[in-house]
């Protein structure tokens, strides 16, 4: 999601309701706020990686979007707020200009969080005084800028949760939530998937991001996808059993990654005093390791050994959307409040459960484009087709990820060595 993309939206076949519209653009407006309102000038303003960017920066980029996207381009007489800023919160936009380079966001000790705030409220009220004026072009541009801002939610969770993982005195971000009864879930079962000839992509009404289509038939051979994600317990016997330590398991650059980096377990996992896998840290602190939940914080190249290890393979994105196809892509663990963000243990069930929410899902598929696709004129098409060299293809949502901003159709990337995001698996196999 780092380099995840500003795309445009399909074109409508209806106008768009405006009251609606405002109302889903305030309310995803007022919880970016509410995820920053415990932090501190300073939990704001560090950056604890280059991937990563300082709270503060996600807040004022989306807003810089709104302003230039939206008020400078479609508002007559609009006057920048700060004509500095668009320097500082610019993201990837060449077509922009010159913008901060991203490693040094964390440089940014003024504005202040304080004036940031200041910053989105003013947006906000521009655009709210301009709305029965805006032409649907713009309402269509401030969809996507929602869409946009929810990735930054998701972003901004994660990137706080890196940089808290840094700190000696594992600070909470939110009070942890009582604990439900873990109960240790059904032994994997095999679900067969579609076969033959099917379609894939976005193809319908609502919003998609430009990545997702076109819609174009696929050849599906015969296969079978796990009926739940892997869990912590399942991960810790990779471990024990000399996962990490085990060539014949990992593709060459991963086997590369682990040895060069120290590689022992998914990030945040944590020993305790006995020297054990038993704990991790989370948005609500350090504390004792549920091996019923999903597994998180995975790489690609982890991903891929584990699934070596137990005698199966990742999916192709088709086979997971084709699945995923039908399914209520509202249903599952995601973001709706500030709370301690973390993945549910799994639930008895039958048939695939998980498919959305709790954790992305790793594809074996690389990030290309679709037959027939084509990126958008203009600033905002920029973000898709750019990145489509080196990345993988996620699925499904998390535990971070805003509960209606995510589809069976939605594609995710990241490159195969990152796992700051909440990332896990769900195993493939050929029949």
């Amino acid at each position: 999601m780092a380099a995840r993309a500003d795309a445009i939206a399909p074109t409508r076949d209806t106008p768009y309701r405006r009251p609606e519209l405002l109302q889903h653009f305030q309310s995803v407006r007022a919880l970016s706020l509410a995820l920053a309102a415990d932090l501190s000038d300073a939990d704001s303003s560090a950056q604890s990686m280059p991937d990563a960017s300082p709270a503060k920066w996600h807040l004022a980029h989306t807003s810089w979007f709104f302003e230039t996207f939206i008020l400078r381009d479609h508002v007559p007489a609009y006057q920048l707020f700060d004509e500095r800023w668009p320097f500082l919160f610019n993201s990837y936009y060449e077509a922009e200009g010159a913008r901060m380079a991203r490693p040094s966001r964390g440089l940014l000790s003024r504005p202040s969080l304080d004036q940031v705030r200041g910053y989105r409220l003013h947006v906000e009220a521009a655009i709210a005084a301009a709305w029965d004026q805006l032409p649907e072009a713009a309402l269509s541009l401030i969809e996507l800028g929602c869409h946009h801002e929810q990735q930054h939610q998701e972003l901004l969770v994660t990137d706080i949760l890196h940089l808290f993982a840094q700190n000696p005195l594992a600070p909470v971000v939110w009070p942890p939530e009582q604990r439900r009864p873990s109960v240790a879930p059904d032994p994997l079962r095999w679900i067969a998937g579609r076969e033959g000839k099917t379609e894939v992509g976005h193809g319908g009404k609502g919003f998609a991001f430009d990545n997702e289509g076109p819609r174009h038939p696929v050849w599906l051979a015969p296969h079978a996808l796990a009926d739940r994600l892997v869990t912590n317990g399942e991960w810790r016997a990779f471990v024990e059993d000399g996962g990490y330590a085990t060539a014949s398991l990992w593709l060459s650059d991963g086997w590369a990654w682990v040895r060069e980096n120290g590689i022992e377990a998914p990030a945040y996992w944590r020993r305790d005093a006995d020297g054990q896998w038993n704990e991790r840290f989370g948005l609500d602190g350090q504390g004792s390791m549920d091996l019923a939940a999903p597994v998180r914080h995975v790489s690609y190249y982890e991903a891929d050994a584990f699934a070596q290890w137990a005698g199966a393979r990742l999916p192709t994105e088709a086979e997971w959307e084709s699945a995923a196809q039908g399914l209520d892509s509202t249903q599952g663990n995601f973001l709706d409040t500030p709370r301690a963000v973390r993945p549910l243990p799994v639930t008895p069930g039958e048939g695939l459960r998980q498919m959305f929410g709790d954790v992305w899902q790793w594809t074996r598929s690389a990030y290309l484009p679709y037959p027939g696709f084509r990126a958008a004129s203009g600033a905002v098409g920029e973000y898709n087709g750019k990145f489509m060299s080196g990345q993988f293809v996620l699925r499904g949502g998390s535990c971070a990820t805003p509960r209606g901003h995510s589809r069976a159709s939605y594609r995710n990337f990241f490159y195969p060595h990152q796992r700051w995001q909440f990332t896990g698996v769900r195993l493939a196999k050929d029949l």
